[in-house]
């Protein structure tokens, strides 16, 4: 349900006090219905959507940043955000104005009820319009079939892996869920897959097989030549002594620590009591052998010394530090380098306090 807007709040204060979920179920009836109060800003240009369990990010910055170099101006938009709401809306490699950009579609989403996703989301597509895109990319939030993303005119659909998630709404088999997620692709659309699994879910689309590069390719028609190299906060963020990276699954854990560099990590984590933990922990232990655990200011973070107790099966050194900030630093004191993970919860505790720190007093 939507809040009132009061002015004297920003946008991003306002979007915090809502709630992610559609409280009458998941469906794109009031996205449609938001859209249509805006004049269906969506229609005015076509997409790229990203769909997948892990890396959509990543692969949708990078689709940006290849159209960009073939002389596209392109609008952006990804989720879940670590350091600010900011994040998720980009025009032409920037960050676009987030007040201005919800502000745009305040009056009607509050009539309209929308969540918060949905929110975001038209306020990003309207934003495109607004500024003129030749494209955009857009990363599907949960799924693909009832997500809010799912009103594009698309021309490429990337998807880039399928692990189990989101069980209970996606459906408890990767089959389940990959048909789910590519329910995105409309008639007409090319539809680039990591290889050839699911291609029997997008029969009568034409299918290829590859990433990021070959999505964009298929969006313009041609070659790219360009190689870029993308840094988002909290997916396989690199900095001195320490990576940040938000997996919070067994398949998100198992995708960063095959992408890890090579070293002997101390990991510092917090994961969410309704997550498969233990899988989870057995994926980090191949990076290193000490553990800090701690806790995220979720409501549904496990305690420290609950996950400490759990991560004594597989870490010979265990320790639990129920400040985010404290167990950072006593991470960095056990060896270099750190692996911060677990939750985005906790990159963006982390973010938070760190944001504090710097201002002045």
């Amino acid at each position: 349900m939507t809040r009132p807007y009061d002015g004297h709040v920003s946008g991003a204060q306002w979007l915090d006090s809502l709630s992610p979920w559609p409280r009458e179920g998941f469906g794109l009836e009031r996205m449609r219905a938001l859209l249509a109060a805006l004049g269906d800003p969506q229609d005015a240009y076509p997409a790229v959507h990203v769909v997948g369990t892990n890396g959509k990010s990543t692969a949708t910055i990078t689709i940006e940043q290849l159209l960009l170099s073939d002389g596209l101006s392109v609008g952006s938009t990804i989720s879940p955000h670590v350091e600010g709401w900011s994040e998720r809306i980009r025009v032409d490699g920037a960050e676009a104005d987030f007040e201005e950009a919800v502000g745009r579609v305040r009056e009607p989403a509050e009539r309209i009820g929308a969540t918060q996703f949905e929110i975001v989301t038209a306020a990003a597509l309207a934003a495109f319009a607004h500024a003129g895109v030749d494209a955009a990319v857009a990363e599907a939030g949960l799924g693909g079939r009832h997500d809010a993303t799912n009103v594009l005119r698309t021309r490429v659909v990337l998807l880039t892996n399928v692990g189990l998630e989101h069980t209970d709404v996606l459906g408890d088999t990767v089959e389940a869920i990959a048909r789910e997620k590519l329910a995105v692709a409309k008639e007409g659309a090319i539809v680039v897959l990591p290889d050839e699994t699911y291609a029997p879910l997008v029969a009568g689309s034409e299918v290829r097989i590859g990433g990021p590069h070959e999505a964009a390719e298929a969006f313009v028609g041609h070659p790219i030549a360009a190689d870029p190299q993308v840094s988002l906060p909290g997916r396989l963020e690199r900095r001195e002594g320490e990576v940040r990276d938000g997996a919070h699954n067994p398949d998100g854990v198992r995708y960063l620590v095959e992408r890890l560099p090579p070293g002997d990590h101390t990991v510092v984590a917090s994961i969410l009591a309704d997550k498969a933990v233990d899988d989870m922990l057995r994926e980090l232990r191949r990076v290193g052998a000490r553990f800090v655990a701690t806790r995220s200011s979720s409501p549904r973070a496990l305690p420290a010394l609950d996950l400490a107790e759990l991560a004594r099966r597989h870490f010979p050194l265990v320790e639990a530090v129920d400040d985010p900030g404290e167990a950072l630093a006593r991470a960095h004191e056990l060896g270099e380098p750190v692996l911060v993970t677990g939750s985005l919860y906790l990159l963006g505790d982390l973010a938070q306090a760190e944001r504090s720190a710097s201002w002045p007093a």
